[in-house]
């Protein structure tokens, strides 16, 4: 039995129908017997379709010995999946026939004529494709709506941006009063995303068509650049962190939002990752921002660090709670009790050793001991905190001064370039030599300005005379008070049987252990 196969994947005027396609194929058939196998409304990027998968079980089962379709790419337009549909008649003794360009693999010149007219179909398709990606990748730069859902707090209205129609954002007075609550809770020292999912939940407030708010969704609403006023502390934040920005530092006036693009356009309609900076570009966009910058990069800082609050009820035993790791293999401590007739001891050992023995372990540290070197050091940074703090304008003055510098050397490339066009191969060779060792001192200024802001936003999220406060007040404050008080400070605690190292929520200080904190596990 031959079968004819028919493929339109729209409707259009420019198109030939399915019922041309197969009257085309009956010429060829003549009166022979034959089934017609057709599919409506199916791309041939791939061979996913129900009429041709039914097709070939046909063919698997014996049934059919020649398929005749109007045109080779009404099978596929991929080059894989056509070789492998030919691998699969060549292997059930199945002849192919294309009306339009004349082939018939039953001979030798058919097949190798076919293979080079789908290799062009193929390459036609990747033309198309890559048409539509440099049109996007030139809209988006250029600051146009590209799609895609729309952020809470917008909708959407018909604009013109340099003379062309698009779409831009304009705020919806309700929702944006929801942002700024979002961004409000969550710029407090103490405050969790739950905070703020908790505040909606307890008003009833909910998102676009009723759905409930969520920590995933609150996090992806603190990322996102969208509702901020982009001021030259945004350029600086992203450029810092390697971000491809499409405007000049002139243009962030503190007033426009940003958009914020997928580098990679080979990810373009995916969910994109605002985490990673360097493969995100950055564009201005014509609707205004609602978030002052100084409280976006807060927020957008501690999202990144993740500084959620643990529920301090979880665990009792200790205010240092999911923080103490072994130094040696990084796994938690174990809290463990030994009571004698006369004394009674509370220690930490590796839970690794605890258990398989698979870490060397360094035997117990009493929980008094290490609780009270802890306390120690956070005595001592949050004093150095509060010297810091009375110098507010110190680091900006570093970031501006090293921005600077950077732009110099930016320049000094630039100049490079532009003097030595054309020249002999050995002068280019010595040319790019100093090019990269500029760019590395560009990224070592880079690294400065990140660490410099680390610790600018540290110090702003942080009210250190409360803090101060609470310490003061040591013993009279609960175990869950003492708890969020380390959970601002401090990310976990590595203590070996030498060391004891705090790892800070934006930076670290080392201290040694006496060996007089330790005693050897009792079991």
């Amino acid at each position: 039995m031959n079968a004819v196969y028919a493929r339109q994947s729209v409707d259009r005027a420019d198109s030939v129908s399915i019922e041309s396609q197969i009257e085309h194929c009956m010429y060829e058939v003549k009166k022979e017997e034959h089934r017609v196998y057709s599919d409506k409304g199916y791309s041939g990027k791939n061979t996913e379709r129900p009429e041709f998968q039914l097709m070939l079980e046909h063919i698997k089962q014996g049934l059919i010995k020649k398929v005749v379709v109007y045109k080779l790419d009404r099978i596929s337009r991929s080059v894989l999946d056509f070789s492998r549909t030919m691998e699969t008649f060549k292997a059930h003794g199945v002849e192919f026939v294309s009306v339009n360009e004349k082939f018939d693999t039953g001979t030798p010149m058919g097949r190798a004529m076919l293979n080079i007219c789908i290799v062009f179909a193929e390459l036609e398709r990747e033309t198309i494709q890559q048409r539509v990606t440099d049109a996007y990748v030139s809209r988006s730069r250029m600051g146009f709506y590209m799609g895609g859902r729309i952020p809470y707090g917008f909708k959407r209205e018909p604009a013109a941006v340099n003379g062309i129609n698009t779409s831009q954002y304009v705020p919806v007075a309700e929702e944006i009063e929801h942002m700024r609550i979002i961004y409000d809770i969550y710029s407090k020292p103490a405050a969790s995303v739950g905070d703020a999912v908790k505040y909606f939940r307890e008003r009833g407030i909910k998102k676009t068509r009723g759905v409930e708010w969520s920590t995933t969704r609150i996090g992806e609403v603190l990322r996102n650049p969208i509702y901020v006023r982009a001021d030259v502390d945004i350029y600086n934040f992203y450029f810092s962190r390697g971000t491809e920005i499409v405007n000049p530092p002139e243009s962030f006036i503190g007033e426009n939002g940003c958009y914020l693009y997928t580098k990679n356009v080979n990810r373009m309609g995916k969910k994109k990752d605002m985490t990673q900076y360097d493969n995100m570009v950055l564009v201005i966009a014509p609707h205004k921002g609602i978030v002052d910058s100084d409280v976006w990069i807060r927020c957008r800082i501690k999202a990144d660090q993740n500084t959620q609050i643990p529920n301090a009820r979880k665990q009792v035993r200790t205010w240092l709670a999911g923080k103490l790791k072994c130094g040696k293999c990084g796994r938690a401590l174990r809290y463990n009790k030994w009571t004698g007739k006369t004394v009674e001891n509370e220690y930490f050992l590796c839970s690794e050793l605890y258990g398989s023995r698979r870490c060397e372990g360094f035997g117990a540290v009493r929980k008094s001991y290490i609780e009270s070197e802890v306390l120690k050091h956070i005595e001592a940074r949050v004093a150095e905190i509060e010297i810091e703090q009375s110098r507010p304008g110190a680091n900006q003055a570093e970031i501006n001064a090293l921005n600077a510098a950077a732009a110099s050397k930016e320049k000094e490339i630039s100049e490079l370039l532009d003097n030595f066009k054309g020249g002999s191969e050995a002068v280019m060779r010595r040319l790019n030599r100093r090019v990269d060792e500029i760019e590395d001192e560009m990224r070592g200024f880079k690294n400065e300005i990140l660490k410099l802001e680390m610790n600018k936003s540290g110090r702003a999220q942080l009210d250190a005379g409360a803090v101060s406060e609470t310490f003061k007040l040591w013993d009279k404050v609960n175990i869950a008070e003492w708890q969020a008080a380390a959970d601002i400070l401090i990310k976990k605690v590595l203590v070996t049987d030498q060391t004891l190292e705090i790892v800070w929520k934006a930076w670290t200080v080392y201290g040694s252990l006496s060996t007089g904190g330790f005693v050897s596990p009792k079991r």
